[in-house]
């Protein structure tokens, strides 16, 4: 519909897999899973339901009528109570015991803990992604030198590859920590209303074997090894906070990453993707924009930003439980997943075609090496003969002499203007001897191959799939 508002995040940005994991059907299928689940294992610990019933709820799970559900809700203001309603008019024999001892936040939290981590695992695929690319990266540019800057002044030489580590090597740290995310993600289970499991006291007849084992056996149907081990009503909403802490430094990760881009590109060193017949601008035709790497910045910024819900959440819970977490959470978690989604597939597009512009990363190492090369020259000076302390001074006068005619446009002469000066006892051929880029990058290619030595082992298995990406 185009008279309503809606997401560019669904509409442009995120992946049809990340829709779908955050759709309606997802979510009320899950309910449905976890009311199932709850009724087998009631069964099998020796409450009065039938597996005609169950068969019935299996039989129904995706035949969800959302009409009568919202005319339900609409009647008795509770999103949970009308799909109970909706479920049993689907499974009419089976109605009566949908939902037996339990509190809505068994499906709504549990369904939720569900698809967090399906999340979680889905956008480790995609960090991969991304350190796959610029595994390959770092390891075509290894020893390309290139111009390393500090405070975004020219400092000593680097490589092109050697740079590229720095952004893979801030990847592997959101691994970790979406791993270790996922790894402690525990099961609610069904607790009761505020978390005593008073109601299942009563129903197993104060059987507290049974309590557990129907949690056990719950938890393990949905791919969990534990509960929390107490709880209120709802699982800890410092779970929402640890996630977007993931997500955030995600965001952190691409923003560096995007952001030096930018910078290279805007000096001809490097570029993203470009297409053949993309605009650029639509005034002026010559532009080429870092327009993939600009979106990914702009969305950072909302994820690092959306990232502060969940701790203001999570300390703000009242005793065993409160609803005002709810409004902030149904947007603040799904729209934190669909950020890192689209922020990821921007990041894989880009690291997949980066272009370097090898002549100007060259002219622009020639234009500064002789500045770099001075601690060079001045030991080189040394050897034949000459005192430090005043070859340090002279470096220091030409080099602001040099670099104040480099100002007025004129080529650098620094190299003439140290062949001039006696104390050094060098010509300026002998000079530019010492002048080979390689000389200078100190154990870049050596560091490349470290690091992509320890990622090799999380590449192996790992196939990337190119993401289409809506520009």
């Amino acid at each position: 519909m185009k008279d309503c508002y809606e997401s560019p995040l669904s509409s442009r940005y995120a992946s049809k897999y990340m829709l779908n994991l955050f759709s309606a059907d997802t979510r009320i299928k899950t309910w449905r899973r976890l009311w199932v689940a709850l009724a087998r294992a009631e069964k099998n610990l020796g409450l009065p339901i039938t597996q005609e019933q169950i068969d019935a709820l299996e039989a129904h799970l995706d035949e969800i009528d959302y009409e009568c559900a919202a005319a339900r809700e609409k009647e008795v203001r509770h999103d949970v109570m009308a799909h109970v309603y909706t479920y049993g008019k689907a499974a009419p024999c089976a109605a009566g015991i949908i939902h037996l001892g339990a509190t809505s936040c068994y499906v709504t939290d549990n369904a939720d803990l569900v698809i967090y981590r399906d999340g979680l695992q889905y956008l480790r695929k995609e960090v991969l992604a991304v350190i796959a690319n610029l595994a390959a990266f770092a390891e075509e540019y290894k020893a390309m030198p290139t111009l390393g800057y500090t405070h975004y002044q020219p400092a000593q030489l680097v490589t092109v590859g050697k740079r590229a580590t720095l952004w893979m090597q801030d990847f592997l740290s959101d691994l970790e920590e979406i791993d270790f995310a996922i790894k402690n993600i525990k099961f609610l289970g069904c607790r009761g209303t505020t978390g005593t499991e008073a109601s299942f006291v009563d129903l197993f007849e104060g059987d507290s074997a049974k309590i557990e084992e129907m949690n056990r056996q719950i938890s393990a149907e949905f791919g969990f090894d534990e509960c929390f081990d107490v709880c209120g009503q709802t699982y800890p909403r410092k779970v929402d906070s640890r996630i977007l802490n993931c997500l955030s430094s995600v965001a952190q990760s691409c923003y560096r990453m995007a952001n030096d881009i930018r910078l290279l590109q805007h000096d001809r060193q490097l570029e993203e993707p470009f297409e053949k017949n993309q605009i650029g601008s639509s005034a002026m035709a010559y532009k080429r924009n870092p327009m993939r790497s600009e979106r990914i910045c702009s969305l950072a910024r909302y994820l690092m930003a959306d990232a502060a819900n969940a701790p203001m959440t999570a300390s703000t819970q009242w005793l065993e439980r409160t609803l005002d977490d709810s409004a902030n959470r149904r947007i603040s978690m799904p729209e934190g997943f669909l950020c890192a989604d689209a922020i990821l597939r921007l990041a894989q597009n880009v690291t997949d075609g980066l272009h370097v512009n090898e002549k100007i990363v060259e002219k622009t190492v020639q234009e500064y090496l002789p500045f770099i090369a001075t601690e060079n020259l001045m030991m080189e000076a040394v050897k034949r003969g000459g005192d430090r302390q005043e070859l340090h001074e002279i470096i220091r006068t030409c080099s602001m002499a040099a670099t104040a005619k480099m100002k007025e446009g004129l080529p650098c002469d620094l190299l003439a203007r140290l062949a001039a000066e006696p104390a050094f006892d060098m010509t300026e051929e002998e000079l530019q001897q010492v002048l080979t880029p390689s000389l200078y990058i100190g154990r870049c290619p050596e560091q490349v191959d470290a690091l992509l030595k320890k990622v090799k082992p999380l590449l192996e298995n790992f196939t990337a799939e190119k993401a289409e990406i809506n520009l």
